[in-house]
């Protein structure tokens, strides 16, 4: 049973026009409002210009694809928008690449219009929590108005960088933030030195992690970093 809500606004880039209007048909039953683009750069014409709460996003478009719109996206955006891919490809080095593309989450075709929904919700409401100046992920709090962390209550002390690593990993979780990604939200054009991050993130594990018996700071080999809880 779906449970009543704050009706979403969704933009939706699909090529394909059955499964476009079965999608738009079912969230525009719900009380949705719906935007629709069959190419990634009517997509992002439309992500810029306007207020979504989530983009579903196929990910075989015609000419430019949703890896690079999803990428594009990710760089040209003022704020977070939730990205939901669509993809009938299903291994999970597939995932792996939507994920560093910018993608919040990855739902394979077939799939049912229900469970798409609750993705949506879930996604939406993520973001909405991660708005608000305190971001709760399990034992870590982090209150970003006054730019103070604890763990199972115990402040931790952190430098400016590793604190903005951090609300970073916190603000994308559970997506893997790539080291490309960080690395051009922390410095942007800046040429930066090959071991700058790793130091980062060397210093942040080693106020938020050592002192604990878990890790929250979780590589990803080959992709970048991510935050367990």
């Amino acid at each position: 049973m779906i449970e009543h809500c704050k009706p979403l606004k969704l933009l939706l880039i699909e090529d394909h026009r059955d499964l476009a209007k079965n999608i738009g048909d079912f969230f525009e039953q719900l009380g949705y409002i719906m935007d629709f683009a069959e190419t990634g750069t009517r997509g992002i014409n439309l992500s810029l210009s306007n207020y979504y709460d989530v983009i579903i996003l196929d990910l075989m478009l015609p000419g430019m694809d949703g890896l690079q719109v999803c990428q594009q996206l990710r760089h040209e955006a003022k704020r977070h928008i939730p990205v939901l891919m669509l993809t009938a490809r299903d291994t999970l080095q597939d995932k792996v690449t939507g994920f560093q593309h910018g993608a919040d989450d990855y739902l394979t075709k077939p799939f049912a219009l229900e469970e798409l929904h609750m993705r949506c919700l879930a996604l939406s409401k993520r973001n909405q929590l991660h708005k608000s100046h305190i971001i709760t992920l399990g034992e870590l709090t982090i209150d970003t108005q006054q730019q103070l962390v604890t763990r199972q209550n115990i402040p931790i002390e952190l430098n400016t960088m590793s604190y903005r690593i951090l609300v970073l990993l916190a603000e994308a979780h559970p997506r893997v933030v790539t080291r490309s990604e960080l690395s051009e939200k922390l410095w942007g054009d800046d040429i930066t030195e090959s071991d700058s991050l790793r130091s980062h993130i060397y210093y942040l594990r080693q106020a938020l992690d050592k002192p604990f018996e878990k890790a929250l700071i979780r590589t990803v080999h080959g992709v970048g970093f991510a935050l367990n809880h």
